[in-house]
């Protein structure tokens, strides 16, 4: 007597439409649930790259204000450039830097704080600071 395709064991039936039809909706929903990772992982890469480039203007400019003398007009209390002025940094201009010099109070008056900021805008308005002092 011969078998029928019905009467084969379980065991031995392929899979049915619809169990194919369900594993590939499951698969789906893993790969669009993956795919929204590439969006999220560039921005925080552009992100680090702006706060990295940030840090290395910041750093920049306080090596180049620990150089001047004490008299030196850039080392001056206030705000430089003074008013809401900021410098253009980057190719694009993204990043605007500027520094602020204040006095300390006695007994260290023969020091100056200088505190440069750079800021930017990417999603958020962001911003870094470098701190340094010089001495008269």
């Amino acid at each position: 007597m011969r078998a029928t395709p019905h009467s084969r064991p379980r065991s031995e039936r392929g899979a049915t439409l619809l169990e194919l039809m369900i594993a590939l909706v499951v698969l789906s929903i893993g790969i669009l649930a993956v795919s929204q990772l590439f969006p999220a992982g560039a921005r925080t890469q552009v992100q680090d790259r702006l706060q990295s480039t940030a840090n290395y203007y910041a750093r920049e400019k306080v090596e180049q204000l620990s150089l001047l003398v004490w008299t030196d007009a850039s080392l001056t209390v206030g705000r430089h450039p003074s008013g809401s002025g900021t410098e253009s940094l980057g190719s694009t201009g993204a990043l605007k830097r500027y520094y602020r010099v204040d006095s300390l109070a006695a007994p260290l008056d023969n020091l100056r704080r200088i505190t440069v900021t750079v800021r930017w805008q990417h999603q958020k308005m962001d911003s870094v600071q470098a701190v340094t002092y010089v001495r008269q």
